[in-house]
């Protein structure tokens, strides 16, 4: 798999840490483009990395709240790239679900900007980026699209805001998925397990569980979580894949394409 992306471009949104970031580097190392997004403070070191691995990653402040923003990262794309866009990695959330992790919180007793805090990005932003990777994918006959999701569109976890929001990006890539196959365009979702992102890394080192659902997550995350360039790694392998429109429209757990595809963490560990 070693520099098969080579002379593709790819969006990773909410790059700046977290999976975002793995994915990033991940993409970058096999030889893509990536346009990066999220808080440019966080970007420096990851930039370093990817240059230190041979990549090129291109950062732009894109608040993924605000449609013009949205919209010129797309353009921007588009002009620097001579309209190609190969892969979109819609990442981008704007509610850290840690906080229901440490002090659960029925849903009744949420204040009612929870909703909007955790899906005007995960939801809405979602379908937007879909739309503007779409008008360039589609005429090219090619591309792949993936939400970063979770197994919290399947089962309860968390809070309800969550899970609705992780089922609702599930269902946007499903049903996309209908309407671009004809052109080419593979769109899927993507559940990644328990990761080691910056902030779930930092709660598990300080967390002493209060609750069973506390517990129950320390001990997914100590035991078998896996670091954020494994989710990088099942992208890598989607986007080299020829026969990526047999997986259009279904959900992948990064386990599933480690599976597939037989690729390990970066610790050389099977998850």
């Amino acid at each position: 798999m070693d520099r098969a992306l080579v002379g593709k471009v790819a969006i990773v949104t909410g790059a700046s840490r977290g999976i975002g970031k793995g994915i990033a580097l991940q993409l970058a190392e096999a030889g893509a483009t990536v346009y990066i997004t999220g808080d440019l403070n966080f970007m420096s070191h990851m930039l370093i990395n990817i240059k230190k691995r041979g990549g090129r990653a291109i950062p732009v402040q894109c608040d993924h709240e605000k449609d013009d923003e949205v919209k010129d990262l797309f353009d921007r794309v588009a002009r620097e790239q001579h309209g190609r866009l190969d892969i979109l990695v819609n990442n981008a959330y704007s509610a850290a679900p840690v906080n229901h992790i440490e002090e659960p919180t029925s849903f009744w007793d949420e204040p009612l900007e929870t909703w909007n805090q955790t899906n005007s990005v995960g939801i809405r932003g979602v379908y937007i980026c879909a739309v503007h990777a779409a008008r360039l994918m589609v005429p090219a006959r090619k591309g792949l699209i993936v939400n970063i999701s979770s197994e919290g569109g399947l089962t309860y976890g968390l809070n309800p805001c969550y899970c609705v929001g992780k089922a609702a990006a599930d269902r946007i890539a499903s049903d996309c998925a209908q309407e671009l196959r004809e052109y080419n365009v593979a769109f899927l979702s993507l559940w990644p397990g328990a990761t080691r992102t910056e902030i779930f890394t930092e709660w598990a080192e300080h967390c002493r569980p209060k609750t069973s659902v506390q517990s129950a997550f320390k001990d997914r995350y100590v035991s078998n979580s896996e670091s954020t360039e494994f989710s990088g790694k099942g992208i890598v392998s989607l986007a080299a894949d020829p026969d990526i429109m047999k997986k259009t429209g279904r959900i992948f757990t990064t386990g599933d394409l480690a599976d597939e595809y037989g690729f390990k963490d970066i610790d050389g560990r099977a998850i």
